[in-house]
């Protein structure tokens, strides 16, 4: 019980074309499909954090989560996960959002809104038309309030402050953290302890100053780790999923929650990559 392990998936975007970290809406509905018929659960993090702190997962268990909060997210990826009785959990950049009404779903009979590809998302937001490419909070509080997806924290613009102005980088990221605090509290009307890094990057001092905002459970892009019983709160591994058929994604699933093959696999990992982290 104590080495049961819950993978955490990472995805961005379910989009018609697929593209660069996207999974077309196809290969998301096989890969729920293979879990559903394998009985697997996707928890809330709510009982991700149970398993971390006492253990007890199912042990056919994973989280889904989706980095940024891209309005494919509300067009695509949550109907297919209420088609399957799958929640998830969206790490949303709080300073893309915007407002204004839901916009048409998948199965909804109606036409059905643009979805841009990743890079031509990046240069939307950077012009001032985020918009077009990300949630709005009405669709954001529609999916929280049917309890199939909740919301955390990405920061507020998701900036590598690290790399822009290494000088005041900390200040920067405690003013990122506090922005997105506010964020979610005036518009969802509550703000949990839970983080995801900002293009996977972080050190000692964002770890130091998450945690003196009000942050706990902090999500990395590090892929080669394991979630169970004892995990620093501090390190929770995700590994990103492809498009890929589910049988495919069934398999990394299966072995990196394997007590045997998962520290074997994640160290050869490790080892190739010249990485050189715990887990």
């Amino acid at each position: 019980m104590a080495d049961r392990i819950v993978p955490v998936l990472m995805y961005h975007h379910v989009r018609p074309e697929g593209g660069m970290i996207a999974a077309t809406p196809e290969h998301f509905e096989d890969q729920l499909r293979w879990l559903s018929r394998r009985g697997y659960q996707a928890l809330s993090t709510t009982d991700f954090i149970r398993h971390l702190q006492q253990g007890g997962a199912p042990r056919r268990s994973v989280l889904i989560t989706f980095d940024d909060g891209y309005l494919d997210n509300w067009v695509y990826a949550e109907p297919l996960l209420r088609r399957y009785g799958m929640r998830a959990t969206v790490f949303v950049v709080t300073g893309w959002v915007g407002e204004g009404p839901v916009r048409p779903q998948l199965g909804d009979g109606e036409p059905l809104p643009d979805t841009p590809e990743h890079r031509d998302c990046e240069q939307r937001i950077e012009a001032g038309r985020a918009d077009e490419a990300i949630l709005r909070w009405s669709e954001i509080r529609a999916m929280q309030d049917r309890g199939v997806v909740e919301f955390h924290s990405h920061t507020h613009t998701h900036t590598r402050w690290d790399l822009l102005d290494g000088a005041t980088k900390n200040m920067r990221m405690r003013q990122e953290l506090a922005q997105s605090r506010d964020c979610l509290r005036q518009h969802l009307g509550e703000v949990s302890d839970q983080l995801c890094w900002p293009q996977g990057y972080f050190d000692d001092d964002y770890v130091r100053i998450a945690q003196e905002s009000g942050f706990r459970h902090l999500y990395t892009t590090r892929a080669f780790g394991r979630n169970r019983r004892g995990t620093d709160p501090a390190s929770i591994f995700r590994f990103a999923v492809r498009d890929t058929s589910g049988a495919s994604l069934g398999r990394r699933i299966q072995v990196a929650a394997n007590p045997v093959l998962a520290p074997m696999f994640n160290g050869w990992k490790r080892w190739k990559r010249g990485l050189h982290y715990a887990g």
